[in-house]
């Protein structure tokens, strides 16, 4: 088997780190002029697609063709799946309230203290994420078991993430659901389907690249990071404090997992 290409895998990380910053960059532009920073959400998702494809055609002619045109594909599908999520959710509403709150103590500029904190910030955890899409790419030498584990829990991650998110929205069109906690489906099972599902794909894009140790090493940092954020950072933690208040939580809490799916209680 052929080394790992470190000298290849190091421009790609420039490249890298150009796309994601490149996505924040407009994005940054677009919010000034639509005055609205929620769209910085949308353009998580597409931080990542554009990573994929910029390292797909950076690494041509190194690593394993199928293993980059899959890991390509897979992030893309989940890239553009939550941009377009958000995009649809967020339609009509007015600034989000993470942001209006960061923004309230900003200390100057209120839109360059948030391409500081919020859009340059999110360009570098997208190209810190995203490190096993980049090295997954470089790794040389054709998928094994591993890799094709790793593609069936991307799988279950998305179809997690899609569908609880396609029941959620369902229960919010329903003005019978007013004020009411949504408990079914998924929701039964864990309090957050989305986020699980997030974790899901990316320890799965991580295994895409467990058939080189060399990419192992500088991408492990990933996942972790991610499940820190979908657990204990911007994901599970806020969002059960911003529903603690609410008539019914304390019970559903009560009766249902808070992050990996098990039975209700």
């Amino acid at each position: 088997m052929n080394a790992f290409p470190w000298g290849a895998f190091a421009l790609n990380l420039g490249w890298a780190a150009a796309a994601a910053l490149g996505v924040m960059l407009v994005t940054f532009l677009a919010a000034l002029r639509l005055g609205l920073h929620r769209i910085v959400d949308v353009a998580w998702g597409l931080g990542f697609t554009a990573v994929a494809v910029v390292t797909c055609a950076a690494s041509a002619g190194t690593g394993d063709p199928g293993r980059r045109v899959l890991v390509t594909v897979l992030t893309a599908l989940w890239g553009t799946r939550l941009a377009v999520h958000i995009a649809r959710r967020g339609r009509g509403h007015g600034e989000d309230p993470r942001y209006e709150k960061l923004l309230a103590g900003a200390p100057g500029n209120r839109n360059l203290y948030a391409l500081r904190m919020v859009y340059l910030l999110q360009g570098a955890l997208v190209w810190l994420v995203s490190l096993p899409v980049q090295a997954a790419q470089y790794v040389p030498g054709p998928m094994t078991a591993v890799a094709v584990a790793g593609t069936a829990l991307w799988v279950l991650g998305f179809l997690f993430e899609s569908v609880g998110d396609a029941q959620l929205a369902r229960f919010k069109a329903d003005p019978a659901n007013k004020g009411k906690i949504m408990d079914r489906g998924l929701w039964r099972w864990t309090r957050h389907p989305n986020y699980f599902g997030d974790f899901c794909v990316w320890w799965g894009l991580f295994l895409l690249t467990c058939d080189s140790t060399a990419a192992v090493a500088v991408s492990v940092v990933s996942p972790l990071v991610m499940s820190v954020l979908l657990i204990r950072g911007s994901g599970k933690r806020l969002l059960e404090q911003h529903m603690a208040g609410r008539p019914g939580y304390a019970e559903y809490v009560a009766r249902t997992s808070g992050f990996f799916p098990l039975p209700p209680r």
